[in-house]
């Protein structure tokens, strides 16, 4: 059984190379057109080229989606489009459509075709029939459990991806009709307006939604490596670089601690808990062990805060002053206890000692966001582009 692959989203070239850096192994990504993320920042034809350069030089592999619902308009111009993007070098294409499917199949054998999740599948039937049309991999719908999972593969033996952690669909996967019916705006062929975390008043009195928590799987990564699953995918091409590199990182230290079984108890619990600060909602695991049912949906009292432990990211650090540059994204104060991380996995716990402004005067408070600061750190350690500091708790 070859290796796992640990695949993150990734809305514009920076978050791109952020996740690649902090471990995943290969990337999806939305270009300007055809795709399910209309506002997310996408990538241009130069950008795909520059993505696909930076993640082949890593050795790790960038996924383009083409999986909306195409209409007659939308053909117009897709081949050439197609055309463009092999020739930028993407690695595979996520499609739902069963002509664009075999379209690619027949013009570009050299790459490989994944099936969307928008198609919903969540039976080994259905895997059967989509691999005799040269489907190299099946993203699973979400509501597929983890035995229907080792079922599919033990009858297949096709690649199968699988949604870990991040945002669910209230509807099955891939066959919401909410958004284009409250808002007119299509999330079957990119508009999702996400109608499914509305508050909706009752009686003119109380708020009723109906969206579902978040996925997070983190406690079964070991289960789904012997299940046979090919692909671990996290949601969420519009979240912020914090969030991606928290999240892959430590989707990366699991996966690795479980294939050097040193995934102890007490481990996954503090890297479950480094998840837990990331996120914005409560989790769930939904459909993997069993039916999902009302414990894994908010009806009313949702609560979703803002994430405060994301103190800044590292410019650059000055090896002969020790002094660590940063760009603040939270208010933080000397006394602080805080991690320096890096994308190589390297932490560094600290207390803040001190702390100054742009013009090296020394503060006791950084309480402007999107302000430089500077903070005195001895360290040895390399401390490379895009690591970041976050506020630790006691």
């Amino acid at each position: 059984m070859k290796r796992i692959e640990l695949l993150s989203p990734a809305g514009d070239i920076e978050r791109l190379k952020v996740t690649l850096l902090y471990g995943a192994d290969a990337v999806y990504i939305g270009g300007e057109r055809y795709g399910l993320r209309a506002n997310a920042t996408n990538f241009t034809l130069e950008q795909i080229k520059e993505g696909c350069r930076f993640a082949h030089r890593l050795k790790k592999k960038v996924y383009l989606t083409l999986n909306i619902v195409f209409h007659n308009e939308d053909m117009e111009g897709v081949y050439d489009y197609i055309s463009s993007v092999v020739e930028a070098g993407i690695d595979a294409f996520i499609v739902s459509d069963p002509f664009i499917i075999s379209y690619i199949k027949e013009k570009y054998p050299q790459v490989e075709v994944h099936l969307s999740t928008q198609n919903s599948t969540t039976n080994y039937k259905t895997v059967q029939f989509f691999q005799k049309q040269g489907v190299d991999r099946v993203v699973l719908a979400r509501e597929v459990s983890l035995s229907e999972m080792k079922d599919i593969y033990d009858k297949t033996g096709i690649d199968l991806e699988v949604f870990i952690h991040g945002a669910m669909c209230t509807c099955y996967s891939g066959r919401c009709a909410l958004s284009n019916y409250v808002t007119n705006r299509d999330a079957n062929r990119g508009g999702c307006a996400q109608v499914c975390r509305f508050a909706f008043g009752v009686d003119g009195k109380t708020d009723f939604t109906f969206a579902t928590k978040d996925n997070n799987l983190s406690g079964y990564i070991g289960n789904l490596i012997e299940s046979g699953v090919a692909s671990l995918k996290v949601e969420g091409r519009m979240r912020s670089l914090y969030y991606l590199a928290t999240v892959i990182g430590t989707y990366r230290e699991i996966i690795d601690r479980y294939y050097k079984h040193t995934l102890t108890e007490d481990i996954l619990k503090v890297l479950e808990e480094r998840l837990s600060r990331v996120a914005n909602r409560a989790v769930s695991t939904h459909y993997l062990l069993k039916e999902a049912d009302e414990s894994d949906q908010y009806y009313t009292g949702r609560n979703e805060a803002s994430n405060q432990d994301y103190l800044g990211q590292v410019i650059s650090y000055d090896y002969d002053n020790k002094l660590l540059k940063i760009y603040e994204r939270n208010y933080f104060v000397v006394g602080d206890f805080v991690e320096l991380f890096t994308p190589r996995g390297e932490r560094i716990s600290f207390t803040v000692q001190k702390l100054y402004d742009e013009d090296k005067n020394l503060i006791d408070v950084a309480r402007h966001p999107d302000n430089i600061y500077y903070i005195y750190l001895d360290t040895d350690v390399l401390i490379e582009e895009y690591s970041m500091i976050r506020l630790l708790h006691h």
